[in-house]
């Protein structure tokens, strides 16, 4: 399947997020290299594994990836000042315990790695057998005062991982970049037609 095919499959099954305008006003200020630009909220250690982890939820092809748009500058800019403190720390710790079974795995320093070592450790993570992933799901429905503590680390961990996945998707697709060259874009709306095959409607809407 090619990826804009599979993107666009993938907007229609998650929906489209209203954010306020607040929201978007930060998309257009996450404008800084990637290598160059300096954190307000995630550590150096954060930055490093979170720019690797949404280059490979989203990498650049035939249309931009999650870099060319600033995804992890947006991340840092939703846990700075949108995220309250618990899921602030939750955060933190599910990237401290991701970085800490790298290191055990890989003998690097999470600062040292590549995409490439980090997407190991993510694919191991996310290939799971349906009976697997229903207990992830059912854990992570559950509050962090619910989890036994032998659970407690894939807990915390699942949480960071489902977090950068869930911001890596709405930074994308918030993005002006997204929105008139990935995603259908018409700046002057034209007719309401109501009912035609889902087939007519080529690639989903940008809003």
């Amino acid at each position: 399947m090619k990826r804009r095919t599979a993107l666009k499959n993938l907007t229609l099954s998650i929906g489209y997020a209203v954010a306020a305008p607040t929201l978007f006003n930060m998309l257009s200020s996450c404008t800084a290299e990637v290598e160059t630009w300096k954190p307000i909220f995630l550590s150096s250690n954060e930055k490093h594994l979170v720019t690797h982890l949404v280059d490979i939820i989203l990498p650049s092809s035939n249309i931009p990836g999650a870099l060319d748009v600033n995804v992890p500058q947006f991340i840092d800019k939703m846990y700075k000042d949108i995220e309250l403190e618990p899921k602030q720390k939750i955060f933190q710790q599910g990237a401290a315990i991701f970085s800490k079974k790298f290191e055990d795995k890989f003998g690097k320093r999470i600062s040292e790695v590549s995409k490439e070592d980090i997407h190991t450790l993510f694919d191991s993570y996310f290939r799971l057998t349906e009976e697997e992933q229903k207990q992830v799901m059912n854990e992570q429905r559950q509050s962090e005062n619910e989890i036994n503590e032998g659970k407690k680390e894939s807990f915390l961990m699942y949480k960071f991982l489902f977090s950068v996945r869930y911001y890596t998707l709405f930074g994308y697709y918030s993005s002006e970049k997204v929105g008139t060259e990935v995603l259908n874009y018409d700046p002057v709306p034209g007719v309401y037609q109501g009912c035609i095959p889902l087939e007519d409607v080529g690639n989903a809407w940008s809003l």
